[in-house]
Formats: C-alpha cells, sequence, structure tokens
C-alpha cells in the first residue's frame, strides 16, 4: 500500500476532539488540492518533529523544557560515548551515530498520536490525540527487549512484575509526564525564591540516572524509608543497598553491540554476539547523596572494543573509562525473590555477586569500579566474630563471662 493510503483518520471521533478542530494544512501543510498527489506536495508527514512549531502555541510550558528531554536529545547515547572515543575521532562516532542511534530519537506525535518510527510508526487510534501513551504500543514498543519483557512477564518461568500483576500498574504511574517532557525533578529549578535567582541554574540530566533519583521506590513504600515495618532487613540494608538488590529477578544482558551497513540493500544494521537472564550484585559506581547504596543490581551492557570496526580502527580509545556492567533498574520485583529467603540467601553466595572471574578479562580494567572484592561473608561467620570479640572485652575487664 501507498503510505497515504495507511493513515486512516477516524472521521467521526477525530473531528470531536480539540486536535480535530485544527484545520490538516495547520499542522502537516501540503496544498488545498483534490488530487491527493498535489495535495500531498510539501506535505510534512511527522509535525512534531519541530515541536515549537507544531505544539508550542499551546502547550508552551511542555516545549519549553523539550530540549532537555532524554528522548529528544538523546544525551544519555553521548554521555557513554563521550567518554569512551576522544575528540579526533567524533566525526566518525557522529557518523556512526546518526545511521544506527539516531533513530531511537522520539517527538510528541510519537508518544500520543502514532507508534513510535522506530517499530515501523502508525497512527494508534485513527489521529486521536492519547493524553496518556499507551504502555505496549509506546512505551514498550521500544522498551521492550528488557523493560517490556521484564515487567510483562514474556522470559519463560518468570513471573511479571508485582506493580503490573498486582497493581495493573503502567509505565507512567512511575514515569511522570511531568519527568518525560524534561522538566526538572526537583521543585526548587522551576520555583526559585530570590534568593536563588542570582544562581546558576544546573545542567539538564545527560543520562537517566543523573540528578535526583525518581521514580523511586520509597516514594510509595514510605514505611520501608522510615523504617516503619518490622521486616529486619529493612531495618538492616535500608541504606546500603538499592531495592532491587532483594526484590527482582533474573533480567536480560547483553554482549558485544556491532554496527554495519548492509552491503546488499545499504540499510545500517546492528547484532549481538548474545544475549541471557542473569542477576548480578555489584558495587554502585554512582554512589551520591540521592543514590547512596553500597550494593546496586548491574546488567551488562552491549559494548566491545570493536563495536564501531566498520566506522574505523580504535574508535573506542577510552573503552575503559567506563563499566561495562553498569547501574539498573530491573522491571521485574518481586514481593519475595531467592533472595529475602533468608540472610544467608546472599551472604557468602558467590552466585549472585560481581567477582573478578565473571568479567571477562578485556573488561576487567573497565569495571573495576563495581567489582566486589570481598562478598559479605555468611552471618554465621559474623555471629562467631562478634561473639568472641564480646567474650574477649569482657574477659579482659575481669568480669565473668
Amino acid at each position: 500500500m501507498e503510505p497515504w493510503e495507511k493513515v486512516l483518520v477516524d472521521g467521526v471521533l477525530f473531528p470531536e476532539e480539540v486536535h480535530g478542530q485544527i484545520a490538516c494544512a495547520d499542522c502537516h501543510a501540503g496544498q488545498n488540492r483534490p488530487d491527493k498527489f498535489e495535495a500531498h506536495v510539501g506535505l510534512i508527514e511527522n509535525p512534531s518533529e519541530n515541536p515549537v512549531e507544531s505544539c508550542g502555541e499551546c502547550h508552551p510550558d511542555v516545549v519549553a523544557t523539550h530540549d532537555n528531554n532524554l528522548h529528544n536529545n538523546l544525551e544519555g547515547y553521548w554521555t557513554v560515548l563521550d567518554a569512551r572515543t576522544v575528540p579526533e575521532d567524533h566525526e566518525a562516532i557522529e557518523t556512526m551515530f546518526g545511521n544506527h542511534c539516531s533513530s531511537c530519537h522520539a517527538t510528541c506525535g510519537e508518544c500520543h498520536v502514532s507508534q513510535p518510527n522506530l517499530v515501523g510508526g502508525g497512527l494508534i487510534e485513527g489521529h486521536l490525540f492519547n493524553e496518556t501513551p499507551s504502555m505496549t504500543r509506546n512505551c514498550t514498543a521500544c522498551h521492550g527487549s528488557r523493560v517490556g519483557n521484564e515487567y510483562l512477564g514474556k522470559h519463560e518461568d518468570l513471573r511479571p512484575d508485582v506493580h503490573f500483576t498486582q497493581g495493573r500498574m503502567s509505565c507512567v504511574d512511575c514515569h511522570s509526564g511531568h519527568q518525560m517532557h524534561g522538566a526538572p525533578d526537583d521543585c526548587q529549578s522551576c520555583h526559585t525564591g530570590p534568593e536563588a535567582q542570582l544562581a546558576m541554574l544546573e545542567e539538564p540530566p545527560n543520562h537517566r540516572y543523573d540528578g535526583v533519583q525518581t521514580p523511586r521506590c520509597e516514594t510509595c513504600h514510605a514505611t520501608v524509608a522510615m523504617q516503619g515495618d518490622d521486616i529486619e532487613m529493612h531495618q538492616e540494608h535500608g541504606g546500603d543497598l538499592s531495592c532491587q538488590v532483594c526484590h527482582s529477578v533474573a533480567y536480560t544482558s547483553c554482549d558485544g553491540c556491532h554496527v554495519q551497513i548492509s552491503e546488499t540493500t545499504g540499510n545500517p544494521f546492528f547484532a549481538t554476539d548474545d544475549h541471557y537472564l542473569t542477576f548480578m550484585i555489584g558495587k554502585n559506581a554512582l554512589e551520591s547523596y540521592d543514590r547512596p547504596y553500597e550494593y546496586v543490581t548491574l546488567r551488562h551492557v552491549p559494548i566491545a572494543h570493536d563495536s564501531f570496526a566498520f566506522y574505523g580502527d580504535d574508535l573506542l580509545k577510552n573503552y575503559d573509562a567506563l563499566p561495562t556492567w553498569v547501574y539498573t533498574t530491573p522491571h521485574n520485583i518481586q514481593r519475595t525473590t531467592p533472595q529475602t529467603e533468608s540472610c544467608d540467601a546472599c551472604h557468602g553466595n558467590a552466585d549472585l555477586f560481581l567477582t573478578i572471574d565473571k568479567v571477562y578479562p578485556e573488561e576487567v580494567e573497565a569495571n573495576l569500579p563495581v567489582i566486589v572484592d570481598i562478598i559479605p561473608a555468611p552471618i554465621s561467620e559474623i555471629t562467631a566474630t562478634t561473639t568472641i570479640t564480646t567474650t574477649t572485652v569482657i574477659t579482659t575487664t575481669g568480669e565473668s563471662p
């Protein structure tokens, strides 16, 4: 079918909604002609590629922060690429990025009107505008291989996330429109007092774990944050373990993404060496006031020394600048997991921790910040040591043990 034949606008419902009161040409341009080919001369397929022009008149607050939206600026990619590459190679890296990475960019319309172009596009409901994006046709259409499969329970023998099965929660219940539109995560950035007017504004986030931790589990589970329940592990580890360390199960990691241009079609493509389910606890390389945890869950990302070899030799000269096992927040939360069965489910269990023997030899240097050198000892050993120490102290004071 021709592209125009696939665009079926609901002629009954769409004219009745607020966007239906706007003439088609006001957003899509084109020509007011009865002949379809003449009418489509100069047609703008995706008006929200230019949000200021197409959306700004009615949504100035959203457009004002659009440049900070990670779905728009893709700064998360460049945070990693800038760290691992050197300036003299950036021309080749930018070419690679344009061919293989920039398609992950999403516009307003690709969340609120159609499926993202990355997954083939297509109107969701006859050009009706959805204030809340569809979880499956918008969010997990792109974030499907990891987040979607974990959250919806699409891995064999693994349950869906408890927030989905018990709470019937969709992505936007945690990831608000405020956040998705690139607005600051803290009140003070917008609602400043007189004393802050002269202060420089903070830089917008350049990756998804930058700045304030949002969403955070404690927002809803306040009793855990306040140590207001009777769960011993919460009392002991509430501040030094991320919640996922105890409450997530196996999730997907990937190895070695390689990018190329097809000699047959001329289209860019990529392939990964391997993907597998794992569960790995490691050190927190992003430790901060807002993420104070000593231990977090880690996921292996699909990067290799020769990932971009198609575009030039040794383009990742600073490969070791960042870990390949990275801070992650799996979307398969369970109340009861193998880790919550007992203290020694984790203590003394080497299988759960990213120790040096589990890291590829060529990636050891990169992962030194997250590798666990000494796994926590079994509780029985800690208890025995405490007993011996206490006995020694009492005996030294001359009192009966």
